[in-house]
C-alpha cells in the first residue's frame, strides 16, 4: 500500500503518521506539506517524519500530480486551520482548504487513487446548540473556515464512485497533545494558562457547547477512513466523528481542567460578546459505521496528556497566547514579518 499525506507537518499529523505507521507497517507513506510549522516541535522523542518514506514539500494550491503516481489513498489534511487565520486570509483560506482539495482529489481520481479521506470539520453546523445535530441536518457555517468545509464536501460528493470512495471526517474541535502542539485550541489553551498563571481565561461567557477528540483518535478514524468499504457508508460518506459524550459546554471544560490542576482560578469574560459558535453533535452514524475505531481517549486523560507533557518542556509561558511557535497565526505572522513568506502565504524564494 502506498499512503500520501497531505499536510502532515500540522498538529494532527504526527499522531496521524504514528497511527498510519503501526497499522500499516509495510506502506509506503509520503508527507506532503508547505512547511510553514516543520520548526513548531513540542517535547518529541524524535522527528515525527522519521517514520515516513519520503517527506515532499511544496504548496496544496500547485500539488504536482506525478506524486500520484501509485498511490492507494491520500489523506487531506492540509489548511489554514483555525478562525482567526481564516478570518486573517479569508481568500487564501477558501485556495487551501476548499479549491485545492477538490483539484488534489480530482487529480487522485485521474491516477487511479482507490481512497481519498478529508479532513473536514463539525464547525459548519454554526450556531446549532439546540439538538445534536445529525449529518442530515442544515448547515450553518460562520467562518471562513467552517465555510471551506461546507464547499469542498459538496463538490468532492460528485466525485465519488465504485473505483473512487471519498471519506469526509467532519471531526469535533481537536484536542490533546502533539509533537507539533498548537496552544490555539480551546482545552490546550485551559491546560497551558491553568500550568502557566494558575488561571483559566475564558474568552466568552462560557456557555458555548463544542463536541471535542484527542488528536490521536483523529488519527484512528482516519485509519478508518481509508479501510473502510463501500458498503460501510457508501463510495461517499460525510460523518460526524467523535462521541456524544465529549459534547462539553465551554464552562465545564475549564472547571474540568481546574479539578486536574489545583489552585487554579477559572475566569469568565463577562464583557465578551456572545459566541455564536456553538454546536451540540450526533455520532451515532460513526459508532455504528465505525465500532472499532471509536475514540479511546477520554477528557480526563487528555487533560492530563496535556499537561503531563507541557511540564516535561519546562513550560511557563504566562503570555503563551502570543507564541510565535505554539499559536498558528503568530507563526505565520513573524515568518511574514522576516520576509519569509508573501502576502498570498507563499515562500518567498519559491
Amino acid at each position: 500500500m502506498k499512503i500520501l499525506i497531505a499536510g502532515n507537518l500540522g498538529y494532527i499529523g504526527p499522531s496521524v503518521t504514528a497511527q498510519l505507521r503501526s497499522t500499516f507497517p509495510q506502506a509506503e507513506i509520503l508527507g506532503f506539506d508547505i512547511g510553514y510549522f516543520t520548526h513548531c516541535l513540542t517535547n518529541p522523542s524524535f522527528s515525527p517524519e522519521v517514520m515516513l518514506n519520503q517527506q515532499i514539500f511544496g504548496d496544496i494550491r500547485k500539488f504536482p500530480e506525478h506524486i500520484l503516481q501509485g498511490v492507494d489513498a491520500v489523506v487531506d489534511l492540509a489548511a489554514i486551520s483555525n478562525d482567526p487565520m481564516g478570518k486573517k486570509y479569508e481568500e487564501i483560506t477558501l485556495d487551501v482548504n476548499y479549491r485545492a482539495a477538490v483539484n488534489l482529489a480530482k487529480l487522485a481520481k485521474k491516477n487511479g487513487v482507490k481512497s481519498f479521506v478529508y479532513a473536514s470539520s463539525c464547525s459548519m453546523y454554526g450556531a446549532a446548540s439546540d439538538y445534536p445535530k445529525k449529518e442530515d441536518d442544515e448547515v450553518n457555517p460562520l467562518t471562513a473556515y467552517a465555510r471551506s468545509k461546507v464547499y469542498t464536501e459538496k463538490e468532492l460528493s460528485p466525485l465519488a464512485d465504485d473505483k473512487f470512495k471519498i471519506t469526509c471526517l467532519r471531526f469535533s474541535t481537536a484536542c490533546g497533545f502533539s509533537n507539533r502542539l498548537r496552544l490555539d485550541l480551546v482545552l490546550n489553551d485551559f491546560v497551558a494558562g491553568a500550568l502557566a498563571s494558575k488561571e483559566i481565561n475564558i474568552l466568552s461567557d462560557g456557555t458555548p457547547w463544542r463536541p471535542m477528540i484527542n488528536t490521536k483518535d483523529m488519527a484512528r478514524a482516519i485509519e478508518w477512513g481509508i479501510i473502510r468499504t463501500k458498503d460501510n457508508g457508501g463510495n461517499f460518506l460525510a460523518v460526524n466523528t467523535g462521541m456524544n459524550e465529549w459534547n462539553n459546554q465551554i464552562k465545564p471544560l475549564a472547571d474540568a481542567v481546574a479539578k486536574e490542576i489545583p489552585g487554579v482560578k477559572v475566569i469568565i469574560n463577562t464583557d465578551a460578546p456572545p459566541d455564536k459558535r456553538s454546536y451540540m453533535v450526533n455520532f451515532d452514524l460513526f459508532k455504528k459505521l465505525a465500532p472499532n475505531h471509536q475514540p479511546i481517549h477520554d477528557l480526563t486523560t487528555t487533560i492530563r496528556e496535556i499537561k503531563d507533557n507541557l511540564v516535561a518542556m519546562k513550560f511557563n509561558d504566562s503570555n503563551f497566547r502570543e507564541s510565535q511557535t505554539l499559536i498558528r497565526l503568530k507563526v505565520l505572522d513573524k515568518l511574514q514579518n522576516e520576509n519569509y513568506l508573501n502576502s498570498n502565504l507563499e515562500w518567498n524564494w519559491k
